[in-house]
């Protein structure tokens, strides 16, 4: 039986005996490179004895591309991402060269358990100071226009910081479903299976600013600007993030990990959604109006309100501010009686509404999460 083995970048190709001696061999590389716990973690959703399990350790796609998708029952890549020069094109590559429901298991340091591992590396106050030059140059500059090439052009695109966010918003759009997450060491571990064709995002979305798709007037799609609260890739994990932790007393998604610290901030004081004001210009949103909404939050809404919302255009601050609803179905009625009132009398409508909100916020700590 043929066994194949990426380490360092380097294809081995072995013949053996039939048996277990092979699966023995096999295993024992996984865990020199990986772990125990790894192993063990490999075991319980492939078979590496398979001749059509594919085993690497590799940061290129040049081998992948080879494979044809009948010959190819499960991937794993013990190479943590980090190091891969188009992590995208990777996933991508896989996606293409195998069928639907295969498994692909993969790594990766997340910025969390990189920070714990800098933290652990060096004495009090040289590990912050030396966290943060970390972070600017490792996750910040391959983010910027201005840095991207240079910072490629020094590494190789290795050793990048990257956030558990991110490493699933990348696998989903590259056409992934995760179905298990699992830490061993320093390093993220995830299990996923193909479902669909990657979105190929050409132009995905690193800056301060980026736009959203949302829908507008008549249903009509619209590009939503805001300043960036959440890890790049995050709008690939709405329905992730909602079967995983469902939604708050205020309508927003539990314990979501995709809003950084940074956007925590912002959100609380309307800081990100300054520049919706560009769509206030272009007359895509008014004043005051129920928020435009992501094609996942739609699908939580009875179709009856989605046929009221797409009437009137969006707006900036919701009628959420003004009736302080406490769970999903109050925000669905706080919205309905909005519209109601508002087809009847718009300007009166928006103008109490204004102020009523106007009082929550400034007066009664009303704030956005």
């Amino acid at each position: 039986m043929a066994e194949k083995l990426f380490l360092k970048d380097e294809l081995l190709t072995k013949t053996h005996l039939n048996g277990s001696g092979d699966r023995s061999h096999l295993e024992n590389k996984i865990r020199v490179e990986a772990g125990d716990g790894v192993l063990k973690l490999i075991n319980t959703y492939v078979d590496v004895n398979l001749s059509s399990t594919q085993v690497f350790s590799t940061s290129t796609v040049f081998n992948i591309e080879k494979f044809e998708k009948k010959e190819i029952s499960s991937v794993v890549n013990l190479k943590r991402i980090n190091d891969l020069r188009r992590i995208n094109k990777f996933f991508e590559a896989i996606n293409e060269n195998i069928a639907y429901g295969t498994i692909f298991i993969g790594c990766s340091e997340t910025l969390e358990l990189r920070k714990k591992r800098l933290l652990n590396k060096f004495p009090g106050v040289v590990n912050r100071l030396y966290l943060a030059g970390d972070y600017i140059f490792k996750r910040v500059f391959p983010k910027l226009p201005l840095t991207k090439q240079v910072y490629f052009a020094l590494t190789g695109g290795r050793n990048r910081v990257i956030s558990r966010a991110e490493t699933l918003g990348r696998l989903y759009s590259c056409g992934f479903e995760v179905i298990h997450e699992e830490t061993h060491g320093y390093l993220y571990y995830f299990v996923a299976r193909k479902v669909k064709p990657p979105a190929y995002d050409l132009s995905p979305s690193y800056g301060p600013v980026f736009a959203m798709e949302r829908s507008g007037k008549y249903g009509k799609k619209i590009k939503v600007y805001k300043f960036r609260t959440m890890y790049p890739y995050s709008e690939y994990l709405q329905k992730y993030v909602y079967e995983k932790h469902k939604l708050d007393n205020g309508g927003k998604f539990n314990n979501d990990f995709r809003i950084t610290a940074t956007g925590e901030f912002m959100r609380k004081f309307w800081i990100d959604e300054l520049p919706m004001l560009f769509n206030l210009l272009k007359l895509q949103l008014k004043l005051v109006g129920v928020r435009p909404l992501s094609r996942q939050y739609q699908s939580l809404y009875p179709s009856q309100l989605l046929e009221l919302r797409h009437k009137f255009k969006p707006g900036l601050v919701p009628p959420y501010y003004a009736d302080m609803p406490s769970n999903f179905e109050e925000i669905i009625s706080s919205e309905e009686r909005y519209l109601e009132s508002y087809q009847k009398n718009p300007w009166i409508t928006d103008f109490r509404y204004f102020w009523k909100a106007f009082f929550n916020i400034v007066f009664r700590n009303a704030r956005s999460k």
